[in-house]
């Protein structure tokens, strides 16, 4: 299993959601959010604190996360230029216990582990796609999470 967030964790984070069918979970994700509601937005995760091993430069890592009428796709950004409706900024420790399922991302928000710069609404769409998709692959994306 790739480790949390590097290159490899990327592809496969991709290709577990590259044939899903998230139409309807996109649609109803944007209904909360006049950014999302067409369907189109972007949530870009600042980790920081990330390990050496997963190329992070500065011990720093971007990714986006972009939703449209296609899909879901998670790309790196390490030169941060691509655009985000919202920008969450968390150390590696509890972004990788988020996405284990260890740490509840609401309470990780609610006591300033986690930072958020942008609309909140587009940031709770792309949790629920998110959630979506976990539900149509019949397990989580934490069996990802190394």
């Amino acid at each position: 299993m790739p480790r949390y967030l590097s290159p490899e964790w990327v592809q496969a984070f991709n290709a577990a959601l590259s044939d899903l069918d998230l139409t309807a979970a996109i649609a109803a994700a944007g209904a909360g959010s006049l950014t999302a509601s067409d369907g189109v937005f972007a949530v870009a995760q600042v980790v920081t604190d990330a390990p050496d091993d997963i190329g992070a430069p500065g011990g720093e890592v971007r990714t986006v996360l972009s939703v449209n009428q296609d899909g879901v796709t998670m790309t790196l950004d390490p030169t941060s230029s691509l655009p985000a409706d919202v920008t969450i900024v968390v150390a590696y420790a509890d972004a990788l216990a988020i996405a284990r399922g260890e740490l509840d991302a609401a309470d990780a928000l609610a006591t300033g582990r986690v930072r958020v710069r942008g609309e909140l609404a587009v940031l709770v769409a792309g949790q629920s796609v998110l959630n979506a998709a976990s539900a149509l692959l019949g397990t989580s994306l934490v069996e990802l999470t190394d």
